[in-house]
């Protein structure tokens, strides 16, 4: 199976993409990235690219692949909605757009968040917008699940990109285990996020096109 990773040098992309590299059904892995990862393996191989809006320079070889794992994504906080919408909504439509022309069959897990608004019309500004962005993705001819995780625990060294929710972690990754306890369907882990996104490549793993903490806990067990 060959598969491509977006947002692979961010938190749940790091946690995707060594599930990836471990799965013994995955030969391939392509990361399109802004920068190098600095990270060397058999299975992988990079793409440097910098607009995102337009992957049109790809199409060659954004081909043959079987899944997509899109995890790239920033926080709402001191942003415009249209500075916000421009990452969230249309790198991520780019990215599905040019690979749905191409690879026909393509199953695309895109990271939501618990909270995100279908109605696309609430008072939350990145519920909107990520609501959008499921909508849009579900209308398009191919395999797309959309997961919506609540807390998410970092492992094996991955790290959030954004400052605030690096200190976050920092201050109550230690609460895990009792939020795991008390609260199962809104935690999980990088590690059981990327396991799951791995196991909708099969077919019939599931009906639901939209995933919660509980979905991916049990899919990414």
């Amino acid at each position: 199976m060959n598969v491509v990773v977006f947002g692979a040098s961010g938190m749940v992309g790091h946690g995707v993409l060594r599930a990836c590299l471990l799965d013994p059904s995955v030969t391939r892995v392509l990361v399109v990235v802004r920068s190098p990862l600095g990270i060397t393996h058999p299975k992988l191989q990079e793409i440097v690219h910098h607009d995102f809006t337009d992957l049109s320079a790809l199409t060659e070889q954004l081909t043959g692949l079987d899944a997509c794992f899109y995890c790239l994504g920033i926080s709402s906080a001191g942003r415009s909605e249209a500075a916000y919408t421009r990452i969230t909504h249309d790198f991520t439509l780019a990215a599905a757009l040019a690979l749905s022309a191409n690879n026909p069959g393509l199953t695309f897990t895109y990271v939501s968040g618990e909270g995100t608004d279908s109605s696309e019309s609430g008072r939350t500004m990145w519920a909107r917008v990520k609501g959008r962005t499921e909508n849009a993705l579900l209308a398009l001819p191919m395999n797309a699940y959309m997961f919506r995780p609540g807390y998410i625990q970092p492992m094996h060294g991955a790290v959030s990109r954004t400052r605030a929710y690096r200190l976050g972690y920092a201050l109550t990754s230690w609460l895990y285990p009792l939020l795991r306890r008390v609260a199962p369907g809104h935690t999980t882990t990088t590690d059981h996020l990327g396991r799951a996104m791995l196991a909708l490549t099969r077919p019939g793993t599931t009906d639901s096109r939209i995933l919660y903490s509980r979905d991916i806990n049990r899919l990414g067990a």
